[in-house]
């Protein structure tokens, strides 16, 4: 009981703070999510888990894969006021308004309830506080969900981080978020499944067991396979596994063989469908990837295969000049070895704020343009012969690449700058990879130019 009772006063003096802080546009919402704070220990972040035991909206069919278009979910942003207890994550600092943010898009938050808006310490032009929402809110959360199923996008790889999951707190946070997907997708009629990203992961100091008790863990108290808007392929379960062949991994391809072995054998946790998530040159071991047989057995022994394409080329010339070399001979050797080929498209690429913090080069950006660069390389796919595409992403505004509403009037002048959709609306990339999700169930490319959408 004292525990809880330390708690709830750490949650009450967090929330006096930050409503001392607050300006006018926050006094009317920014409310902490009903879950309260996070757990500090992992009897009390396991026990917190459930399954899913209410009836789901129709929508989009769990069972298959064939003509999906799927978003990638990080879910990871954390506030300051959301009741989590962790503070601001993957925004950087965003209380003090300065120049250590870490995002290149704004989320717009217009359609946002009061109780989803947390305010910043950056401002807008009429000189009101920016809000951003949290991932640890379910209604922000549903919202995503809604404007999924608004727009026909199919369903969501909900990230896990196998490097997220070393404490009791992070631990418990990613599992409200699991919580927030799955409830969101049942209601709206979509559908998720769980992808392990391996990026970070060393398994000296993590060990292997990390990933193995995990997926023990989210079977047994969550039943996540069994959930009724689990994505499925051929009858199995869908689990991804991300980021095998690159170089400088700490993990090797054995290891990521070993996991994909228990996923599909294991006697209680197998049975499931696999995905891997391999570098764009993978089949010769070019440009991102390593020259591994190794990592082409295991491809072949996977059931669905999905080269990671942001920034591996950067204008629509680029792409259409590398896609016989790359996709289409992707899906030339996956026909042959009976695997399942999920392409991945994404709008445009910038991690400016977020490498200044990190005192790095930001690179090259990729700029959106009016969706031409998006839009042709999903319809190319498919007149490539693709069944099915992934989206990258949804939510991710570290790195730009997020195709979720972001505000065409970021604030600014506050030592970060943010990309924008320009002359088109907040919504505009949901609306494309509508038309996209169109065609791939239609298994027919409309003709013409990117349809005209100005702001509204």
């Amino acid at each position: 009981m004292i525990p809880r009772i330390r708690r709830n006063l750490r949650i009450a003096i967090a929330i006096g703070g930050w409503f001392l802080a607050a300006g006018a546009c926050e006094l009317a919402g920014g409310e902490p999510a009903t879950r309260g704070e996070v757990e500090r220990t992992w009897e009390e972040a396991f026990a917190r888990m459930h399954r899913w035991e209410r009836v789901r909206a129709a929508g989009a069919d769990p069972g298959t894969m064939d003509g999906k278009l799927m978003v990638g979910y990080q879910g990871w942003f954390g506030a300051a006021g959301d009741g989590s207890g962790l503070g601001w994550m993957h925004y950087g600092n965003l209380s003090a308004g300065a120049d250590d943010c870490t995002v290149d898009a704004w989320p717009d938050m217009t359609g946002a309830g009061s109780a989803e808006r947390y305010p910043t310490g950056f401002r807008n032009a009429d000189g009101s506080a920016a809000c951003v929402f949290s991932s640890y809110n379910p209604a922000t959360v549903d919202r995503h969900f809604r404007w999924m199923r608004e727009h026909g996008i199919d369903g969501v790889f909900l990230q896990r981080f196998l490097a997220d999951l070393r404490t009791p707190e992070r631990y418990d946070f990613r599992t409200a978020v699991t919580d927030n997907v799955r409830d969101a997708a049942n209601r709206n009629g979509r559908t998720w499944c769980v992808m392990y990203d391996l990026s970070g992961f060393d398994p000296e100091r993590d060990g292997m067991e990390l990933f193995y008790k995990d997926w023990r863990v989210l079977t047994d108290r969550m039943a996540v396979t069994r959930d009724p808007s689990y994505q499925h392929w051929k009858g199995m379960p869908l689990v991804a596994l991300w980021g095998v062949g690159f170089p400088g991994r700490k993990y090797r391809t054995a290891d990521v063989a070993g996991m994909v072995a228990f996923l599909k054998n294991d006697p209680v946790y197998g049975g499931n469908a696999v995905m891997l998530g391999v570098p764009f040159g993978w089949r010769g071991g070019v440009r991102d990837a390593v020259l591994s047989p190794e990592l082409l057995e295991l491809a072949a022994k996977a059931d669905i295969v999905s080269p990671w394409s942001v920034g591996r080329y950067g204008t629509t010339e680029e792409f259409s000049s590398g896609l016989p070399d790359f996709q289409t001979a992707d899906i030339a050797w996956c026909r042959e070895k009976h695997v399942g080929y999920l392409p991945v498209i994404f709008p445009g690429f910038s991690w400016r704020n977020l490498m200044k913090v990190r005192k790095k080069e930001p690179g090259r950006a990729i700029p959106r343009g009016d969706g031409t660069f998006f839009r042709t390389q999903g319809l190319r796919l498919i007149e490539a012969g693709a069944g099915m595409l992934y989206v990258a992403m949804f939510d991710e505004m570290d790195e730009g690449t997020a195709i979720f509403k972001i505000s065409n009037a970021p604030p600014a002048g506050q030592g970060c700058t943010f990309i924008t959709n320009g002359e088109q609306v907040p919504d505009y990339f949901l609306r494309l990879s509508g038309e996209l999700a169109g065609a791939l169930r239609a298994k027919r490319v409309p003709s013409g130019a990117v349809p005209a959408r100005g702001k509204e």
